[in-house]
């Protein structure tokens, strides 16, 4: 069995894959993720014994250390690890690790396709594969959480709001509050939304994958057939795994 996990800026998630299948999920705060909750998890699950981690910030070496030590393969995923598909990124050793191997993890599922990937997180991320196989690209915008927090804090009056609010998100506003979540909420759908418009007009057949921890949120609030899936990247991982075993 592999376990793949992908440390973010606010949780690590541990994905645990048997022959290309997702038997569980486990996500933790990133400040809470150390080597006792990676040794609970091993010891719960004695059958792991291959790995691979990113880790958008960098590495992080008591887990990469223990993995090492205990795992019969391991792999720290960056820029200098072989990937079934082509980089075209211009500075790759910019490109986030995370975007890469969610880029690989929609190759993998939709092979000779055209694909968006859009990842809803503290950025949302748009990334392009192309049906050729190769990472084009993409682009980094604010995300939700990231977008009421300046609000909150570049302004004198506004209060801090969250995706959570029990607002009904409409056209407009009719407080404060109601206004900053629609102005939110409905900005990123336009954004999305003009994204999608653009591609599909370029390129036919255009698959849309939506992952990260707001994606099924937004993928309520737009019309487009969507894939949303959480372990995105985590499949991307256990694909960059396997292709390393050859």
């Amino acid at each position: 069995m592999n376990l793949a996990i992908d440390i973010g800026n606010t949780l690590a998630k541990l994905t645990l894959i048997d022959r290309g299948q997702v038997i569980d999920f486990v996500k933790i705060e990133r400040e809470a993720f150390d080597t006792a909750c990676l040794e609970e998890l091993l010891a719960a699950n004695p059958t792991i014994d291959a790995a691979i981690a990113v880790s958008s910030s960098g590495p992080y070496e008591p887990i990469e250390k223990l993995l090492a030590e205990r795992m019969r393969r391991f792999i720290r995923f960056d820029r200098t690890v072989p990937v079934p598909i082509v980089n075209r990124y211009a500075t790759p050793e910019t490109l986030g690790p995370d975007r890469l191997a969610a880029a690989v993890g929609a190759a993998a599922l939709y092979p000779s396709c055209h694909v968006l990937i859009i990842d809803f997180g503290t950025a949302i991320t748009f990334d392009f594969v192309s049906a050729g196989g190769e990472f084009l690209g993409g682009n980094i915008s604010p995300g939700a959480a990231t977008r009421f927090r300046a609000l909150h804090r570049f302004t004198s009056s506004l209060p801090l709001c969250s995706l959570d609010e029990k607002i009904p998100v409409g056209r407009l506003g009719d407080s404060s509050r109601s206004a900053v979540v629609n102005g939110v909420v409905n900005g990123i759908v336009y954004e999305v939304e003009g994204y999608i418009r653009d591609l599909e007009r370029k390129y036919d057949g255009l698959r849309i994958i939506f992952t990260g921890g707001e994606s099924n949120f937004f993928a309520e609030r737009l019309k487009n057939t969507i894939f949303a899936t959480y372990d995105l990247v985590a499949y991307g991982l256990n694909r960059i795994l396997e292709y390393n075993a050859k």
